[in-house]
């Protein structure tokens, strides 16, 4: 014990102590984010099948919300423009952005014509 406590009197001691609660500090700020952002109600992606017929192909139906379960079409609340699931034209609109529809005339009948890049 004498000497540790020789050690921290020292210069070379109290910057190495500095160090220690710098990190420390540092890495128990990090766990307590980690576990802070864990509390939010975000369930994550749920990936859905539709039922295939003999030669049909799976396309997946990607859902965020109970909202969107189901359906195989969406557009952009700002926009004009429809989109299947599968068609990569629609990658980009916000999650938030989105309005689902299970047909196409159901999208159509609210004033959206299908996007040229998913035909």
């Amino acid at each position: 014990m004498e000497k540790i406590k020789q050690f921290l009197e020292n210069e070379k001691g109290k910057d190495l102590l500095t160090v220690i609660i710098v990190i420390l500090v540092g890495l128990g700020s990090f766990e307590l984010g980690r576990l802070s952002s864990k509390e939010n109600s975000f369930s994550g992606i749920k990936i859905e099948y539709p039922d295939q017929g003999i030669n049909q192909a799976a396309s997946p139906i990607i859902t965020q919300n109970s909202n969107s379960v189901g359906k195989i079409f969406f557009a952009s609340s700002k926009g004009s423009k429809y989109y299947t699931i599968s068609c990569s034209a629609g990658k980009t609109i916000k999650q938030e952005n989105r309005i689902y529809f299970t047909t196409g005339e159901e999208a159509q009948a609210a004033g959206y014509s299908l996007s040229s890049s998913c035909n």
